[in-house]
């Protein structure tokens, strides 16, 4: 792919609609029984009781933030990291992909590979390229940190309603997204980074998914 395809205009639109059907999937996969929504329903204003009728609506907004910090922050990211070493990078969805996540979504699993950030070089070292592919889900562990602080001091009143059904689902979908995206099956982040390093992989690997199963227990 040619570099001068892009424009800024055209990335910012990749990324709108790549995170739009990376919410919808979510929002699937979470009405169907991945989060708290009866719990958030008890004692909620007369709006939310209607959105908690259809699970859909009542977690779309909850995608969507999650989505947005996690998602746009981690392919953010990739091109910060891209561009320090001197690289030109930008994002591209992916068409099919998108369709994907959305009937995967539907279906009640989600395959989320909605597009990447291009890295136009060919002089990256093997080191530069895994450390580049480790900043996405580094930046989703960094949401995951600071989400979780909000969630410890979080006042109880808060943490049994909406606000709380969106951070805990935040916690999910950010350590979701790193754990998808280190899977070392190329052209994810995770077979770069294990090109690069094994143990840096497997060390970061590892913790991710003990993190993101001590989310479930808990959520």
């Amino acid at each position: 792919m040619n570099r001068s395809q892009f424009t800024l205009s055209q990335e910012i639109e990749d990324l709108i609609i790549a995170d739009a059907a990376l919410s919808i999937g979510f929002s699937f996969v979470l009405s169907r029984g991945f989060g708290s929504e009866l719990s958030a329903c008890s004692g909620a204003v007369d709006i939310l009781k209607l959105l908690c009728s259809n699970s859909f609506l009542f977690y779309l907004p909850i995608a969507f933030v999650a989505v947005s910090l996690s998602f746009i922050l981690h392919e953010y990211m990739h091109k910060i990291v891209a561009q320090r070493y001197g690289a030109p990078a930008a994002f591209k969805r992916w068409d099919l992909g998108i369709l994907l996540a959305i009937v995967s979504g539907w279906l009640g699993f989600l395959i989320g590979s909605v597009g990447a950030t291009w890295i136009y070089t060919n002089s990256f070292t093997r080191k530069q390229d895994g450390l580049t592919s480790l900043a996405g889900p580094l930046t989703n562990f960094v949401v995951f940190i600071i989400f979780f602080t909000i969630w410890i001091f979080l006042p109880r009143s808060y943490a049994n309603g909406y606000i709380g059904v969106m951070v805990g689902e935040t916690l999910f979908i950010s350590l979701w997204l790193a754990v998808f995206n280190m899977l070392p099956i190329y052209p994810l982040d995770g077979s770069k980074v294990w090109r690069w390093n094994k143990p840096v992989y497997l060390v970061t690997f590892v913790g991710l998914v003990i993190l993101l199963l001590f989310v479930l227990g808990v959520i």
